[in-house]
């Protein structure tokens, strides 16, 4: 397939946007069917894949040139970056040895109603008990894992797309 022939870079975004949602719809079926709570790491994942695929759907509907395609590939590059490092994060914590794991610590939900937001994010990056079990493999991967694979897929082929000529 040669460049001419590849789909247009609104359709590409709107692809983009469908695998975010496909993404959190697994989420949300891991949560409400397969009963895995999510851990507080586990939300600031799925926030990353919200905000990435909210990126998508506003540069399909936008359709920029120019100098908007730059800022939109930047956008999709910085969130798949912070995705990447919260899951990268969290699929490390799962693989420390278990005197090393960190002590299981209070709910996200708590730490935001109680604690300011800088505590409560150098908090959840320490990490804690919860997020170092793994509940959930596919292809020897743990969830975390495969956030981490998506994110460097979509953030590089999000960028690509929208940097490309056509």
């Amino acid at each position: 397939m040669t460049l001419d022939r590849l789909p247009s870079r609104r359709a590409l975004n709107f692809l983009g946007f469908a695998v975010c949602c496909g993404l959190m719809g697994f989420a949300l079926f891991a949560q409400h069917v397969l009963l895995l709570d999510p851990c507080p790491l586990c939300v600031f994942q799925r926030v990353a894949v919200i905000s990435i695929g909210i990126i998508f759907l506003i540069a399909a509907l936008h359709n920029p040139s120019g100098a908007g395609r730059i800022v939109y590939s930047v956008l999709l590059g910085v969130a798949a970056i912070a995705g990447g490092i919260v899951a990268g994060r969290h699929a490390w914590l799962q693989q420390l040895p278990p005197d090393k794991v960190p002590s299981c610590g209070p709910g996200l939900d708590y730490m935001l109603e109680t604690l300011p937001f800088t505590d409560v994010l150098s908090t959840v990056f320490t990490g804690s008990g919860e997020c170092a079990e793994i509940v959930w493999q596919f292809l020897g991967l743990s969830m975390p894992a495969w956030v981490l694979v998506w994110m460097a897929g979509i953030g590089i082929g999000g960028i690509w797309n929208n940097l490309r000529r056509g």
